[in-house]
């Protein structure tokens, strides 16, 4: 008997005790819980949004919800992975100890009722027996509560994953649905309020002749005829408060070098694929085409000697000289929408192979560049 009491202090001290991470892992797991209920709850708004007074608004309000929601079911589901890797691969490295426990234990559990009650020795040893005993056995209860903890969550955890299965299934249809619905909306809706008519011949010189963006900037009113005068509503008193554009996560700010040691003039944004950007406020569509190694170039003017540069879009909704209403889309992110299983296996700590788009933004006031973040508003981060 002493000597098995002896083997389980042994397995006791040398690395049995789990890691006292449940905690945290429940707060996540309970955490994952609430934003996949989240995404359903605005995947469903997608169907009241069709029958919204103003159709435009409405889908793109509640395509950006969802937008947003599931930006944030996919970090969610990326800890889920990792924390499931953890608990497994604590479980494995203690693999061996834990069926040593059980071998001693059930070879106590073996021993007649007598040989556990008088040791050979005589009345001291066996009162030396029980004492270790009684030492060893709470201390023993709380590594099996651990164990039985870890076990416990990672079942939550693939429960979850699969629940953010059925959810994503049916969310990334209507997603997809409601953007259609959405592209149908802008083509077929009426004509916007109109500031300048284009000059296309002009626009393909100046497109040809610039090597910037500051260049292309700097010369748009070159592609204006007939431009009316006077400026949209003052947004001054608005700074810092407009809605950012896209929902996303920045991956370099304002006058942060990139790994070439380029310093930009605005924001790299990862969005997920086919994010909605929308203008923050009413602005005129000042310039849209591809401009050299940036791509497809949106230019916003919500007034005169400011404007909001996009680039990066697959889509842009309007016509150059249109006023965007605010709120509303004037661009798209490019990629393709994802089905629900390369959602989860992406999320894998062993794959990790999901790539974002990517969304640059400047702000230029008086042709100088500004800290986009000094204009919008980021509620998303």
């Amino acid at each position: 008997m002493i000597h098995d009491l002896r083997q389980l202090a042994i397995i006791l001290c040398s690395g049995l005790l789990l890691s006292a991470s449940s905690l945290s892992a429940r707060d996540k797991l309970q955490f994952a819980q609430q934003n996949v209920k989240a995404f359903e709850q605005a995947t469903a708004e997608l169907i009241t949004a069709q029958t919204s007074k103003d159709r435009i608004r409405g889908l793109t309000k509640s395509i950006r919800a969802v937008e947003n929601a599931l930006s944030i079911v996919r970090e969610n589901l990326r800890v889920i992975a990792k924390e499931k890797a953890e608990i497994n691969a604590r479980l494995f490295s203690q693999e061996e100890n834990i069926s040593r426990l059980l071998g001693v234990i059930h070879g106590i559990d073996k021993e007649p009722a007598p040989a556990r009650l008088i040791h050979p020795q005589g009345p001291l040893t066996t009162a030396r027996a029980g004492m270790l005993l009684a030492d060893i056995l709470p201390k023993l209860q709380a590594p099996v509560e651990r164990l039985r903890d870890d076990l416990a969550i990672f079942e939550e955890f693939e429960r979850l994953q699969e629940e953010a299965r059925a959810v994503l299934k049916t969310g990334l249809s209507d997603l997809q649905k409601a953007r259609t619905d959405l592209s149908v909306a802008l083509a077929n809706r009426g004509p916007l309020p109109k500031r300048f008519t284009e000059d296309p011949s002009k626009t393909a010189l100046l497109v040809n002749a610039v090597n910037t963006l500051s260049e292309l900037t700097e010369n748009l009113s070159l592609i204006a005829v007939d431009e009316v005068d006077g400026s949209l509503p003052d947004i001054s008193a608005r700074k810092g408060r407009l809605p950012f554009p896209a929902y996303g996560r920045i991956l370099r700010r304002f006058g942060e070098r990139d790994a070439a040691g380029i310093q930009r003039s605005g924001l790299l944004v990862a969005t997920e694929p086919e994010t909605l950007v929308i203008s923050p406020t009413a602005a005129t569509l000042r310039f849209k085409g591809q401009v050299l190694d940036y791509g497809l170039v949106a230019i916003l003017e919500p007034q005169t000697e400011i404007l909001f540069v996009f680039s990066g879009l697959e889509k842009i909704f309007g016509n150059v000289g249109e006023v965007i209403p605010s709120g509303t889309p004037f661009g798209q992110m490019g990629g393709i929408s994802e089905h629900e299983t390369t959602i989860l296996d992406e999320a894998s700590v062993k794959t990790g192979s999901y790539r974002s788009e990517t969304l640059y933004i400047e702000v230029r006031e008086r042709k100088i560049p500004q800290d986009p973040l000094e204009w919008f508003q980021v509620t998303w981060e």
